[in-house]
């Protein structure tokens, strides 16, 4: 590298930014990206936050989204064995536990309430195996 002056900062000298995240996306990746879609959007009511074709982004709330992501174009390989679970805290988890049943949705456990969690809630798949957990808290938690 001739010629070419080298910067030798250490970690001493560089600083986390401090201008916060604007979004958090977790991204997930489907072999039927259209039949994702249509749970996130009809099951879910997740709104299209972002759409960059093969990449689609939901916004779930606030920062939170989720990215489902066409598997033949996306960063990652789709796996059959899903190590991700996305868990949507809600008011009223019986409202939609009652809503996911209507649906006929996959993996529908039966609803559970956990004292050392403080929660009510259940799980349910979407249409490619990923765990949904809906919850709610308990009073005083």
């Amino acid at each position: 590298m001739a010629g070419q002056k080298v910067d030798h900062m250490t970690t001493s000298q560089v600083t986390r930014p401090e201008d916060g995240i604007v979004l958090a996306i977790t991204f997930q990746y489907y072999r039927d990206l259209p039949r994702a879609m249509a749970f996130y959007e009809d099951i879910l009511g997740l709104r299209l936050a972002i759409d960059q074709g093969w990449s689609k982004i939901y916004r779930i709330d606030g920062q939170a989204h989720v990215g489902l992501v066409d598997e033949a174009r996306g960063m990652q390989n789709w796996a059959e064995d899903k190590t991700v679970q996305l868990c949507l805290r809600v008011p009223d988890v019986d409202a939609w536990y009652a809503w996911a049943q209507a649906q006929g949705v996959d993996g529908l456990s039966e609803m559970f309430d956990s004292e050392a969690l403080g929660i009510r809630a259940f799980v349910m798949n979407d249409p490619e195996g990923y765990q949904i957990e809906v919850q709610t808290a308990k009073p005083g938690h």
